[in-house]
């Protein structure tokens, strides 16, 4: 308590004892009549109470102060932590921020370390690029070259397989000629002319085969894949070998199988593939030996055939040899003719078909070939049983005269197919040494049929098909090729142009004379359709 309270507190005191003393029957006189208390008395209260307030005012206010500072002291408090905090933060902050800056400065290094090595990278490309063009410049040379020497060698081909076949139509034709011609020939000259034929068409064989494997080599082999009844082929294969079996006294069995199967084959290529190794499994077995062809199921998709000879057999040295060109395996000196090639020309044939060829073989029990072919599941209907039998256009009585244009320059092809035509009085041939005169005789005569040769002097032979087909005088005239262009792309070519059958030097008289009475047919049937729209 200060000063000031302390006199506030004794004063009324005072007070009250002096007005006790001083007035003590006033006092009692006064109180039925009370009188305001004096001035000084009220005011010295009231200051009192004004000491009381302030003194409490001052307690609450040292109060509310103390409280102020704690609070403040709290606040600071709070403050410094999270100043701590903030701290802390900003420590670890900075930490990341170091962490980030390292971070970036190791990935710029090995960005500046990617970018050297693309660039090096870069320039490896374009160096690579360079030698790729310069490679595809070579390798464009080298095809354009090796176009050249195919397209050279294809025109080789074709041009030797013309120029050999040339002569030998005119061997083989006239051979053919004095073995039917009238009178017949001696025992002895008969002899003489079956060595010729028998020479004559070897050669032919061995050309064939040359060209067969030069063309299957160049990657030009051209296959017609479809649908081929096995047991028709099979009956054709059986027709081919059957007089050469019967000439070294060789039984063949042909073992039952089902007639419905079908291979997926060409079929010119797949008896071309049977005739060869039947022609072997006659030719190199042992006297009065046998042959046996079976055809079974060795995979639902696929067929075997089995062609087993009983003949000397093969060792491991000759099977290791068996399928190189132009190797007979020491039968060189033998009595059988052979060239070498038709196992390899068979093995390439069998593998372009999608098929597979093998063989086993023991010495001094015989050899066994067996080729697998695809197998054709497309339901077929049943074919009859029919045996294809030749034609030929005979003389008949009161038959029509029929005209024939034979167009060939080279004098022999030309007397050949003028004797072949004698036999046949029902059929008058003109002839022509080149296009021009053939073109303008078919236009004057307006033959029946016309024979046409391929390599011409003046106009090709190709040439005149197409100015024949364009005049509708000659449109209806059927044309045959007969050429020495034995090819197979110069047949494709020739048939694609309309020729109506394409045969090939040397001649076959049979064939021609099919081919003839398919183009009288032909002849006939146009000559009636015109009678009867008339």
């Amino acid at each position: 308590m200060n000063r000031d309270d302390k006199h506030v507190s004794g004063r009324p005191h005072d007070n009250d004892g002096a007005s006790a003393i001083d007035n003590p029957g006033q006092a009692g006189m006064d109180r039925p009549h009370q009188e305001s208390p004096p001035a000084d008395l009220h005011t010295d209260i009231t200051l009192r109470e004004s000491a009381v307030i302030n003194g409490v005012a001052a307690v609450l206010s040292r109060e509310n102060l103390a409280s102020a500072r704690e609070d403040a002291a709290h606040l600071r408090e709070k403050k410094a932590a999270s100043r701590e905090l903030e701290i802390v933060a900003a420590e670890t902050k900075q930490a990341a921020s170091d962490d980030h800056m390292l971070m970036l400065q190791q990935v710029n290094a090995s960005l500046v370390i990617t970018t050297i090595d693309a660039q090096k990278l870069a320039g490896q490309l374009q160096a690579t690029q360079a030698e790729l063009k310069n490679a595809n410049i070579v390798a464009e040379e080298a095809r354009a070259v090796a176009e050249k020497a195919n397209l050279a060698k294809s025109n080789f081909l074709s041009s030797m397989s013309h120029e050999l076949r040339t002569p030998l139509n005119a061997i083989l034709g006239f051979a053919q000629l004095l073995e039917v011609g009238s009178p017949p020939p001696t025992d002895s000259q008969n002899i003489k002319l079956q060595q010729i034929i028998k020479s004559g068409w070897y050669l032919l064989e061995l050309i064939n085969e040359i060209l067969d494997l030069a063309v299957i080599e160049s990657g030009k082999v051209s296959l017609s894949l479809e649908p081929v009844p096995l047991v028709e082929v099979m009956r054709e294969c059986e027709a081919m070998i059957e007089s050469q079996a019967l000439q070294h006294n060789i039984r063949i069995n042909y073992h039952p199988f089902d007639h419905s199967w079908l291979v997926n084959a060409d079929r010119t290529r797949v008896k071309q593939v049977l005739v060869n190794l039947l022609s072997n499994a006659v030719k190199y077995n042992r006297k009065q030996g046998t042959v046996d062809v079976t055809c079974t199921a060795s995979t639902p998709e696929r067929i075997r055939i089995s062609i087993k000879d009983s003949g000397a057999g093969l060792s491991e040295d000759q099977l290791a040899q068996l399928f190189q060109p132009f190797n007979r395996l020491g039968q060189e000196t033998g009595t059988e003719e052979g060239t070498g090639i038709g196992l390899v020309v068979t093995r390439k044939l069998v593998e372009l078909m999608g098929g597979a060829i093998g063989v086993k073989s023991t010495v001094g029990v015989g050899s066994e070939f067996c080729i697998e072919l695809i197998r054709d599941m497309t339901p077929q209907l049943a074919a009859e049983n029919t045996i294809p039998t030749e034609y030929a256009p005979h003389a008949q009585e009161n038959a029509a005269l029929r005209t024939l244009l034979y167009v060939e320059d080279n004098p022999a092809n030309l007397m050949l197919v003028e004797q072949i035509i004698e036999d046949h009085s029902h059929i008058r041939m003109l002839s022509a040494r080149d296009g021009d005169i053939g073109l303008a005789l078919a236009r004057a005569h307006l033959p029946d049929m016309i024979l046409l040769d391929i390599n011409l002097p003046g106009l090709s032979g190709l040439e005149v098909l197409k100015l024949l087909r364009a005049d509708p005088a000659t449109l209806h005239i059927p044309v045959i090729a007969l050429s020495a262009n034995a090819m197979l792309r110069d047949i494709e070519t020739g048939l694609a142009a309309g020729f109506l059958r394409y045969l090939t030097k040397p001649i076959k008289i049979n064939e021609l004379m099919d081919a003839l009475g398919e183009a009288l047919k032909v002849t006939e049937a146009v000559l009636l359709k015109t009678n009867e729209s008339e």
